[in-house]
């Protein structure tokens, strides 16, 4: 895939490649390697892949409790880890799990990452929840997107000391892409980090890329640039907006820098997007 704006992947380029060393990529995990293994088979089997999980109780706890939630739930509650592969599906499941191995394979030097998951998990939530509505995007795909959207942060936390104040100043910044001031710091940034984890995880390339190019709004009008790849940076989009707004915000400064192109992509009126949008705030609060 070529698209204008990210003409080759994360450390491609040698001089980059000393910095992102010293940068701790957290390894796959041995459960995800076991979990994508099953998924690799002709025909995956709901059994092993429970079996599999049920090797940790926490994580089959916190599939359960996942796969019960409204956003992710069936109909009918999922009273075993079994069940709550049948009634999700493997795929789903296994973005789940990713998303729990994630959390936990990372953790914060110093700084609490617990609001930082928060936002992650409300931000998966989001996405496939406008996934499903638009029908633009598989869930388990989404999910993994909307979680794994923003993990390069607590890695470059936990390699800058002073890389908060520098996210927050990104956060404050009305013009600029977002990732420019840590390019400029840093030479590396945490959309690059975060795809370069991805692809070491295995995880599915439009996940990758969208990754890399989330604050790249140019992508969206780009038809060079994988559908799926706009899409996923579109939902993004939608679902950092939504947040902002359950959050008690009305302003988004990324929304403001590309909401009107993820709303073209998407093809949404001005109206529908609002619809979408109380519909995910009504989603929230039903769920606290």
């Amino acid at each position: 895939m070529t698209t204008v704006a990210a003409p080759a992947l994360p450390a491609e380029n040698a001089v980059e490649d000393a910095l992102m060393r010293s940068i701790r990529i957290p390894p796959r995990p041995s459960l995800l390697v076991d979990l994508q293994r099953e998924l690799a088979q002709p025909d995956p089997s709901p059994r092993r892949i429970a079996r599999i999980i049920g090797n940790d109780v926490g994580m089959s706890g916190a599939l359960l409790k996942l796969a019960n939630s409204p956003f992710f739930g069936a109909a009918r509650k999922a009273k075993s880890v079994e069940q709550g592969i049948n009634f999700l599906g493997i795929n789903q499941c296994a973005a789940l799990l990713t998303g729990l191995l994630a959390r936990q394979a990372i953790e914060g030097k110093e700084a609490d990452l617990s609001a930082f998951w928060e936002i992650s998990a409300r931000r998966a939530q989001a996405v496939v929840f406008f996934s499903r509505k638009l029908r633009i995007a598989p869930p388990d795909i989404a999910h993994t997107f909307g979680l794994f959207c923003d993990i390069g942060v607590p890695l470059l936390m936990n390699r800058f000391d002073d890389y908060a104040h520098t996210y927050a100043d990104a956060c404050e910044d009305a013009e600029q892409a977002f990732t420019v001031l840590e390019d400029a710091r840093y030479s590396t940034n945490h959309a690059a980090i975060g795809c370069l984890l991805a692809r070491n995880w295995g995880l599915s390339p439009d996940v990758s890329w969208a990754i890399l190019l989330h604050h790249d709004y140019r992508v969206l009008d780009d038809p060079a640039t994988d559908d799926a790849v706009r899409s996923l940076v579109a939902l993004a989009l939608l679902a950092e907006k939504g947040i902002s707004r359950f959050h008690g915000s009305n302003l988004s400064y990324e929304w403001e820098k590309g909401g009107d192109r993820a709303c073209r992509h998407l093809g949404l009126s001005e109206d529908e997007t609002a619809d979408l949008l109380d519909e995910l705030h009504e989603a929230f609060h039903t769920e606290r």
